[in-house]
């Protein structure tokens, strides 16, 4: 049987359906209810037979740190699929998201040691990766430098890998997969999701910086493929381009047929930005929108190597633009 942590998550979801739709076994966990209805039209974009596949699924309600609840819910598992994150940029989160990437992953990565699980996929994320000081393309080699300045989510994501690497050597087959911004419909208040309706609503600026994109399809191709493998104990880049934000928003507005951004956010905009909303935070509570580690990404020219992964498994990328335009049809679809 096959373990999905993250169920009702973007990933976790389209995992399900693609392991439902091939008559797999499965036992997914989940935090919330509320959480089912998502899940349901994710499915619902793909099937008009939506319960019956829901229905296939044993779900178990469970929280990454709750060990017993866990316990049985690995019960019988032989192949785990780790989607389950928290995703946040905003510094006051780091304990939350230390104790739900880090700490959760180690339980996860416990439990597979201890039931013997025949391999563990863990999704981690490009921003796990290193940064090479020559600005040359990023690959799965390149070292993490703990001197240089990480966002909280970065950190917290690379202390999970950590986790993982610790149960290869402990007698875990896994793979990592790190993808990029992954486009996606379903889920719009959050991730590209929220670009997504961002856009729509009306965006007059972009950013100069540059990162790699992925569809969910290609997403979950890869890990199924990947897992169906004979390949353990390897980390995978997993994205189609690297796009600029300006030619992601101007493709996104062409797709909704929307007025595209036109105005460069300079620098200079965006330093003083960080510092009115880390002042906005600390004198009302709010949110934090931009940080100073948000920034430097936004205006970072980034370049991704996914050659490790074409040359391991047989895997063809579709174009972004079609992509796009089929996510942002279903999410005019949404709101209408």
């Amino acid at each position: 049987m096959i373990l999905v942590t993250g169920g009702t998550g973007l990933v976790g979801a389209h995992l399900l359906y693609r392991l439902a739709s091939k008559k797999q076994q499965i036992r997914a966990i989940y935090r919330s209810d509320k959480k089912f209805k998502t899940v349901k039209h994710i499915f619902s974009y793909y099937s008009n037979d939506v319960n019956s596949l829901f229905n296939t699924i044993d779900w178990v309600k469970a929280d990454l740190n709750d060990i017993p609840a866990l316990t049985d819910a690995f019960k019988d598992i032989t192949h785990v699929y780790h989607c389950a994150a928290l995703v946040s940029f905003e510094p006051n989160k780091f304990d939350l998201l230390q104790k739900t990437n880090i700490n959760g992953t180690a339980t996860i990565v416990n439990l597979c040691i201890s039931n013997n699980i025949e391999k563990l996929c863990y999704v981690s994320s490009i921003a796990a990766l290193g940064q090479p000081l020559n600005n040359s393309p990023i690959t799965e080699s390149s070292e993490w430098n703990n001197e240089l300045e990480h966002d909280v989510y970065a950190i917290t994501k690379y202390g999970a890998e950590l986790e993982v690497w610790r149960g290869t050597q402990e007698g875990v087959n896994a793979i990592i997969v790190n993808p990029g911004v992954i486009i996606g419909p379903g889920i719009w208040k959050y991730g590209s999701g929220s670009l997504i309706k961002t856009v729509h609503n009306g965006l007059k600026y972009y950013t100069k910086g540059s990162t790699g994109f992925v569809s969910i399809d290609h997403v979950i191709n890869g890990m199924i493929n990947l897992m169906d493998s004979s390949i353990v104990n390897e980390r995978f880049i997993l994205i189609s381009n690297t796009w600029s934000y300006k030619r992601f928003l101007t493709t996104c507005a062409k797709a909704l047929q929307v007025k595209p951004p036109t105005k460069e956010a300079k620098n200079r905009l965006l330093q003083i930005g960080w510092r009115l909303d880390w002042l906005s935070h600390k004198l009302t509570g709010k949110r934090r929108k931009l940080t100073k580690q948000l920034v430097k990404s936004l205006n970072s020219k980034t370049i991704y190597d996914n050659s490790k992964l074409k040359s391991h498994i047989d895997i063809k990328f579709k174009s972004l633009d079609d992509t796009i335009k089929e996510v942002s049809k279903l999410y005019i679809k949404d709101i209408n």
